[in-house]
């Protein structure tokens, strides 16, 4: 619950805080925190002069702080609902639509695995009694995790063990810290914590795994943000991303 209110508070006060000239203000998904800090590192590079201010959060929740209010020029999300709903809301301007990096959702366990879990089928083990995910309401990977585990036939078994993340990187905390037998994550989030989690599945998703990115709908957008977005979408962007476990789209 602590986790859960200090993102809480860290994510909406990195949102509220006015631009500035020169600066960008990049809202996105919690599995694009460290390829966005480094491809605003690369940029600001490239580009003296100008700051690339990141926050990172659920798609969704990072989404309603923009239609409440808060300032942001680029959104970033990890699924077509989320990008879909900002559309809907005139939160983005859709002409600047575009997908940029595809992903994988992955089955994780704690690196002991001391409940020698191996893929799906083993959540029947009488050991197996808490399985992570992000709550399907409001985050991505749990939409395609929700998804993927309805069409082999385990949502059931999950769903009697489900415990909810708050993002994807939370689900992560809870398996790295063995808090739950297995969770479900993006790879690219195993892939930072390679030391701590094991990947023993990669699932099958009904949808690919694809993010969207666009501009922010608002009076005074930053014009430095139509630069930004169309580095996530160079080769040299590209690049960046592919470092991270990114593919492209």
């Amino acid at each position: 619950m602590l986790f859960r209110r200090v993102f809480a508070l860290c994510a909406l006060s990195c949102l509220v805080a006015p631009a500035m000239a020169g600066q960008v203000l990049v809202a996105g998904a919690a599995s694009l925190t460290n390829a966005f800090k480094d491809l605003a590192a690369q940029y600001e590079k490239a580009h003296p002069g100008t700051e690339v201010l990141t926050t990172f959060g659920a798609s969704d929740v990072v989404l309603r702080q923009i239609v409440e209010g808060a300032p942001a020029d680029v959104f970033a999300s990890a699924d077509q609902k989320a990008m879909d709903k900002a559309v809907q809301a005139k939160a983005v301007d859709p002409a600047t639509r575009a997908n940029f990096v595809r992903n994988e959702v992955v089955l994780v366990v704690p690196a002991n695995n001391p409940q020698g879990i191996q893929s799906l089928r083993d959540f029947g083990k009488p050991g197996v009694q808490r399985i992570a995910l992000g709550n399907p309401d409001s985050v991505p990977v749990g939409r395609y995790t929700k998804a993927a585990l309805e069409k082999a036939g385990a949502w059931d078994a999950v769903k009697a063990h489900e415990i909810l993340g708050q993002n994807v990187r939370q689900v992560l905390s809870y398996v790295e810290r063995g808090e739950v037998d297995a969770g479900f994550v993006f790879a690219t989030d195993a892939a930072i914590m390679k030391d701590k989690v094991k990947v023993v599945q990669t699932v099958d998703t009904p949808t690919p795994v694809v993010y969207p990115i666009a501009l922010v709908t608002r009076a005074g957008r930053a014009p430095e943000a139509a630069g930004f977005l169309q580095y996530v979408l160079s080769p040299e962007g590209q690049a960046v991303l592919a470092t991270y476990g990114f593919a492209r789209p």
